[in-house]
């Protein structure tokens, strides 16, 4: 069982940037994500994409801001549940919620704060015959430990960033990298573009388009995959196949929570701290919706500090809080750092 004050379920950017606001105030968080790294939509779909309206960047590509995000939180030492989803929660008599994950991880706080951006993530799995027979067996829809390619033949199909990122990624790892898209363009950054096309080049990954992934070969495990190329078929042997056709987001198992939804996302109360119907569980970030909702990483950011501010009150009920700005009060981590402004100097001038 851990134990935290906030259970964060979502590690997207506005899960990430609450674990800051609720250091501010001495709050400990715990996030969960279904996705095998923080990040959410950024980190999974498109880490090189510059995003132009965060405040204070003209522009900052995807995987930069998560980056600085997790630099940010680094000395609020959040924890991490990270490949799984939160299946289920119950409630305490003393108030605290127990939520259960996939993995069957149990995590205790005062309170939730669902960020799940639009919800979890299902992969977009190809129409294979028996794929679901191959799942976790030669099929893999994510890149979880790279090191399990080590040495191996391995077959990645699409052609977004992640299908370019991560064949540029494992030509160092696997003995053998082929990267499939069904057109001769692809949809990734220039520069990932520029290193596929430098690794073919260098006979470290094998390119070949237009061609699609047809049929998978084996008994127990993946041995082969049958493509199709100008019409014709032909067998590739390969220890593994990484379909990367994008993320199908789903609330999931948040839909039996007994949440008002509407529309696939949770409704709050924008009119005060973004809670839900359910007292004690609140939704910020692209899942919620009230009147005038925008779906905007910096209105999840708005929307996470005003709710740490209502957990603080719920928490110390008849204390009062004086907001400073961190200019003046500074900030101090969890794990002893301390940072703050230089002071003014004091000097006369002749």
């Amino acid at each position: 069982m851990f134990e935290t004050d906030i259970i964060i379920v979502g590690a997207g950017p506005t899960g990430l940037f609450t674990v800051f606001e609720a250091g501010l105030l001495k709050l400990r968080c715990h996030l969960i994500d279904a996705l095998p790294q923080p990040g959410g939509q950024l980190t999974e779909l498109y880490p090189k994409k510059p995003i132009f309206d965060i405040p204070g960047f003209p522009s900052v590509d995807a995987g930069v801001l998560v980056d600085n995000l997790m630099e940010q939180i680094k000395q609020f030492e959040p924890q991490f549940s990270l490949a799984q989803k939160a299946v289920s929660y119950e409630k305490t008599e003393e108030g605290d919620f127990i939520v259960t994950t996939s993995r069957g991880e149990k995590i205790k706080g005062k309170a939730i704060a669902i960020a799940g951006g639009l919800g979890s993530f299902d992969p977009r799995k190809p129409e294979l015959e028996n794929i679901d027979k191959f799942e976790e067996n030669g099929v893999e829809y994510f890149v979880r430990e790279p090191e399990m390619f080590r040495d191996k033949k391995i077959v990645i199909a699409g052609g977004g960033d992640s299908a370019l990122d991560w064949s540029v990624f494992l030509a160092d790892v696997a003995s053998e990298v082929t990267l499939i898209h069904r057109r001769n363009e692809f949809r990734g950054a220039l520069d990932s573009v520029e290193k596929v096309t430098e690794l073919k080049r260098q006979g470290k990954i094998n390119l070949i388009t237009p061609a699609e992934v047809t049929g998978l070969i084996g008994d127990d495990k993946l041995t082969g995959i049958e493509i199709e190329k100008d019409g014709e078929k032909s067998i590739l042997e390969t220890d593994y196949l990484i379909p990367l056709f994008g993320l199908t987001p789903k609330l999931g198992p948040l839909s039996d929570w007994g949440l008002e939804i509407e529309k696939n996302a949770i409704k709050v109360n924008n009119a005060l701290d973004y809670q839900t119907n359910v007292d004690g569980i609140y939704a910020i970030g692209d899942i919620n919706t009230y009147p005038g909702k925008l779906k905007l990483i910096l209105c999840g950011f708005h929307e996470a500090t005003l709710m740490v501010q209502s957990v603080y009150n719920r928490l110390n009920p008849g204390k009062k809080f004086v907001l400073k700005y961190t200019t003046v009060s500074g900030v101090d981590g969890f794990d002893g750092t301390r940072k703050e402004a230089e002071k003014a100097v004091v000097k006369s001038i002749d």
